[in-house]
């Protein structure tokens, strides 16, 4: 699995006259993974890590994202982008939370996830639906992600890099992802591997054991973890989606996941009908 990848990335980068690569590194597996694999690929020296943190995010990704790149050895550099969302008027569209402490933070954020009237939040997300609190609330994490897009294709241009990303298979069949945010990359390395599959990655490529042991989380709204949105495991999410795109029965499985599973998958086709519907011809 490792070694086809780093030749996909080796390959790629020298097929397109690219210089070297970009990660923006969270401090999550998914990015740890993809910058690893790129240190194999071109070497240290040819890579670059760059972290974006910003008022919302948790006092861990700086430190994780940190360890992440000097396990690497490999340059980073930290550009907050807070000013430039404050500047923006993101903020203004939900209160500071500069005193108020991080758990009581999460706890009022999930109480107000699963207090959404009609359907359940990421739902209503996938079809740009909802009442107008929560379409102020997706345009407040869907521009964070288009502000940091930015920002990686400024320092990968400079120097003549890729931007690689690192959206895996179980986020992108789910529609985990932001249009012309996280989806905006050059190179897609790990878009083929299921999120538990990319957990073993990570082990064979030695992914410090802080990093593996840590919920994922899109690290945009404090509380929201990628499982609590989703509304299970990975474990599970990929057991049925394996199933499914083998065409294996799934009467062993709980029918209620399942039926979740089959409303996600519909609710993404929706959505890129939609987009390909806005499209000439």
């Amino acid at each position: 699995m490792k070694e086809d990848i780093v030749q996909f990335l080796r390959k790629t980068i020298e097929e397109y006259n690219f210089r070297g690569a970009v990660v923006g590194v969270s401090g999550g597996l998914d990015s740890a993974v993809v910058i690893s694999l790129c240190v194999e690929a071109l070497g240290k020296d040819r890579v670059l890590g760059v972290i974006l943190p910003e008022r919302d995010s948790s006092p861990d990704t700086l430190k994780d994202a940190v360890i992440v790149c000097e396990n690497l050895n490999v340059e980073y550099i930290v550009k907050p982008i807070t000013k430039v969302l404050r500047a923006m008027g993101v903020y203004r569209l939900q209160p500071s939370t500069l005193f108020i402490p991080r758990k009581i933070q999460e706890r009022y954020v999930k109480n107000k996830w699963e207090s959404l009237p009609k359907r359940d939040a990421y739902i209503e997300d996938l079809r740009n639906e909802g009442n107008e609190e929560f379409l102020k609330g997706i345009a407040y994490y869907r521009i964070k992600h288009r502000v940091r897009m930015c920002h990686l294709y400024f320092e990968a241009e400079k120097r003549g890099y890729a931007v690689v990303g690192t959206t895996n298979k179980t986020e992108y069949k789910l529609g985990f992802y932001v249009k012309w945010g996280d989806d905006a990359v050059d190179i897609e390395p790990i878009l083929h591997l299921y999120k538990t599959q990319v957990y073993e990655l990570a082990k064979e490529l030695d992914v410090p054991e802080k990093i593996l042991r840590k919920a994922p989380s899109p690290d945009l709204i404090p509380g929201i973890t990628d499982e609590f949105a989703i509304g299970m495991s990975y474990q599970d999410v990929d057991r049925i989606l394996m199933k499914m795109e083998k065409g294996e029965n799934l009467s062993d499985e709980d029918p209620e996941k399942v039926r979740r599973i089959k409303e996600i998958l519909g609710n993404v086709r929706f959505r890129e009908i939609r987009m390909r519907s806005l499209l000439p011809g």
